[in-house]
């Protein structure tokens, strides 16, 4: 299970998505830790059991118990705010922008590790969702904290590149069937 066994499962008409898989994590210029929490967090945020199944132990040997608490964390309250946000955002009726959430995130506020790489795991499964009010708010946030933007896309390179082996490996999958 590992990144070289994701990539050799990848079917030769997506072969630029092996080659950026490969290049997003094997030749990233983020920190181990900011690379494998991305990683991690966008690999569920996928919802591809293929990919989860085959990133997961790498990220895990990677990260410290405490970021890789931290990466699942992000995916799973992304995973609650970019619904909910995205409907708010998206909904006509502006007055549902002034109500009161009523959701616990405390997470973000405490996520046990570098509040900047929670940001940028955020920021990552938020490119994979698709919510554009958390995806500016996270890019603020990082930006104030110094963050440049070759930084910040890289990972969202990552979430795209996770994002479409997942569907592509999930696709094949079901085909195969």
């Amino acid at each position: 299970m590992s990144l070289d066994s994701l990539k050799s499962a990848i079917p030769d008409y997506a072969k630029d998505l092996k080659l950026n898989l490969g290049s997003v994590i094997g030749n990233s210029p983020l920190p181990e830790q900011q690379l494998w929490g991305a990683v991690l967090a966008t690999a569920i945020a996928s919802r591809s059991p293929i990919v989860l199944r085959e990133l997961e132990p790498e990220a895990k040997a990677n990260l410290s118990p405490e970021a890789y608490t931290a990466a699942k964390a992000a995916a799973a309250v992304m995973a609650m705010n970019n619904v909910f946000y995205r409907t708010r955002h998206l909904l006509s009726d502006h007055e549902y922008g002034t109500l009161r959430a009523g959701l616990r995130m405390n997470v973000i506020g405490n996520p046990g590790v570098d509040k900047v790489d929670f940001e940028l795991w955020s920021f990552a499964v938020s490119a994979i969702n698709g919510c554009g009010m958390c995806l500016d708010s996270h890019e603020q946030v990082l930006r104030k904290a110094g963050v440049d933007r070759e930084t910040i896309q890289e990972a969202f390179k990552i979430a795209a590149v996770v994002e479409a082996v997942g569907a592509t490996l999930d696709a094949e999958a079901v085909l195969a069937q």
